[in-house]
């Protein structure tokens, strides 16, 4: 469905069903680079049983116009603002690695319409490595690459995938070749930057969810420590033979995670 924020139009994918005030929301965010397709299984699955769903397009990714955003603090406020243009008022968000961030900003910038966070993949600090941020800088494939290889487990290319019929390698490059120049860079420095982690999670007053994967190379489930141990009362799950991209590798346990978060109550 589309929508207009800040009079650009904003896509957000939401299981066919217009945005009902007397459901509940929950909004999911991509990750660097992605869109509101990364989140398939997930989104069709809580907009088939009862919520709003607004999985969305960050500015300059998928069906959403540019320009990208640069820091996770404004994509928070515009997530926020697509929110209220769907005519919603409180809501639960859910983000993966750059969403991640993003959820964890909304719960402290917006603490009184956000009921519950679940962070997927994530870290703090999430440093991006000097050659990957350059290969993006200049557009170069090899960013692809790196995205692709390390956004995922080890075992993944040799592996049969939990969706019948797609490859997850290939369809990580298929999402990535379709970014203008420049938006890989901009969401890469976004996180790489960012530097309020700690101060937002010591203001996250709902349920938070940690999911992590036991196999991730890019954001290694030690590198959420500092947030679990900074987001009080939050709940760390591990899918021990997923990596970094929770949603393609370990679907169904993924979205066993979110329903049951799905119903956790607020503090």
């Amino acid at each position: 469905m589309e929508f207009t924020v800040d009079g650009r139009r904003a896509f957000a994918y939401t299981a066919a069903h217009a945005p009902d005030a007397a459901k509940p929301t929950i909004v999911f965010v991509h990750g660097a680079g992605l869109d509101h397709s990364w989140w398939a299984l997930q989104s069709r699955y809580f907009g088939y049983h009862g919520w709003n769903v607004l999985a969305v397009d960050l500015p300059a990714h998928g069906r959403s116009e540019g320009p990208a955003l640069a820091t996770i603090e404004n994509m928070a406020d515009w997530v926020m603002r697509l929110v209220d243009a769907a005519g919603l008022g409180r809501a639960a968000v859910a983000g993966h690695s750059m969403g991640s961030l993003v959820a964890l900003e909304c719960a402290a910038r917006h603490a009184a319409r956000i009921e519950r966070i679940a962070l997927l993949g994530t870290a703090y600090p999430m440093k991006v490595s000097e050659a990957f941020l350059e290969a993006a800088r200049t557009n170069s494939l090899a960013a692809h690459d790196m995205s692709t290889i390390w956004g995922h487990a080890p075992q993944v290319p040799f592996a049969a995938n939990p969706f019948p019929g797609m490859w997850m390698y290939g369809d990580t490059r298929a999402r990535l070749a379709r970014l203008a120049p420049g938006v890989l860079y901009n969401d890469l420095k976004a996180c790489n930057d960012y530097a309020g982690g700690l101060e937002a999670a010591a203001k996250v007053r709902c349920p938070a969810l940690l999911l992590v994967g036991g196999r991730d190379v890019m954001t290694p489930p030690r590198a959420a420590e500092a947030l679990a141990a900074a987001i009080a009362g939050c709940t760390v799950r591990r899918i021990a033979a997923s990596g970094h991209s929770l949603m393609a590798e370990a679907p169904d346990a993924t979205l066993d995670a979110l329903i049951e978060w799905a119903g956790a109550t607020c503090a």
